[in-house]
């Protein structure tokens, strides 16, 4: 990643200057919540995506801006309601918004941070950008729900878990992406090209996540916490499929009703080891991050290409 902060180091200053501006109000107490967001901001990985994007294709400019805004108020909105769906009290080692201000407050601030995303867009007139980001926000609402619904019977196929991170993850790195070209590209084929990037880099970061549930230290999660959720990710589904009978049963049992209990969860994690489950996931995560690679590999090869590159690669290599 230190590639890709160097290029747009300048730029990167100049979208916390617009980002902080986008999220004022004219309540205290927001104003008070908004600042504790923006302190503990994460890596910024979204708006690097939508500024690099940009910049392959051109000067950054006002409408980048925005669309790097736009793109990480709607991604802070979606944390701060998964918080309160998920009841969690921590993010990033950080008190969650509803932990501090209570449930009530912390939807509504999703939905001020929402709504300030889609005025940004609307009020410069930035149709094509806001038509881009509202699609991921349907196509993320969509992953979220269907991972729900499939994580009820505990049966979920390959391919399903796919439909569902290409919604709950990969739709918003995508929409980055063409977000950012859609600011300096002046054809479409580009813009979709950049989407698809994106959309293969995400898959690639959310199988990563999925994997550190695994194996991962000091991530802001305790380990195992997926199989505690009873949600079904890549390296489990492998395992069932590919275990005896009688493993598949007793991880099913432990998932749907032992899954608090340290023990049992250290059981479920020793068979998504020993059956394979990582070393596929792994692999899959390197093919969807060499395809990625192979489409940013159709456009010149200048540094920001090779930052790009660069922030792909530190998705499926970062230890965090």
């Amino acid at each position: 990643m230190k590639l890709a902060r160097k290029i747009i180091e300048a730029e990167l200053k100049q979208f916390e200057t617009h980002f902080k501006e986008a999220v004022k109000s004219r309540v205290a107490l927001l104003d008070r919540i908004m600042e504790y967001i923006v302190k503990r901001k994460g890596k910024q990985m979204r708006p690097m995506f939508v500024l690099l994007s940009a910049k392959l294709g051109g000067t950054i400019n006002e409408t980048s801006y925005r669309a790097a805004s736009l793109v990480e108020l709607l991604h802070t909105a979606t944390l701060v309601h998964d918080d309160v769906v998920d009841d969690t009290m921590q993010r990033r080692s950080f008190f969650s918004i509803n932990a501090l201000w209570k449930n009530k407050i912390a939807v509504l601030v999703g939905d001020y941070l929402l709504s300030k995303g889609l005025l940004l867009s609307l009020n410069n007139r930035d149709y094509q950008i806001l038509q881009i980001l509202s699609t991921a926000v349907k196509e993320m609402s969509e992953g979220e729900l269907l991972q729900i619904e499939k994580s009820r019977n505990l049966n979920l196929k390959e391919e399903v878990y796919f439909e569902i991170i290409k919604g709950k993850t990969a739709s918003l790195l995508a929409s980055s992406c063409a977000a950012g070209a859609a600011s300096t590209f002046d054809n479409n084929d580009s813009i979709e090209l950049m989407k698809l990037f994106g959309e293969k880099t995400g898959i690639a970061f959310q199988i990563k996540d999925d994997l550190f549930d695994y194996n991962g230290k000091n991530i802001g999660k305790p380990t195992g916490n997926d199989i505690r959720e009873k949600k079904l990710t890549l390296p489990i589904i492998y395992t069932l499929n590919n275990c005896e009978a009688d493993v598949r049963k007793k991880i099913i049992y432990i998932v749907r009703n032992q899954n608090t209990e340290k023990e049992k969860v250290n059981y479920v994690i020793e068979m998504v080891n020993k059956y394979g489950g990582i070393d596929y996931a792994t692999k899959k995560m390197f093919e969807f991050r060499d395809e990625a690679l192979n489409i940013l590999y159709k456009f010149p090869k200048t540094d920001v290409r090779d930052a790009l590159e660069d922030l792909v690669r530190y998705t499926t290599d970062r230890t965090y």
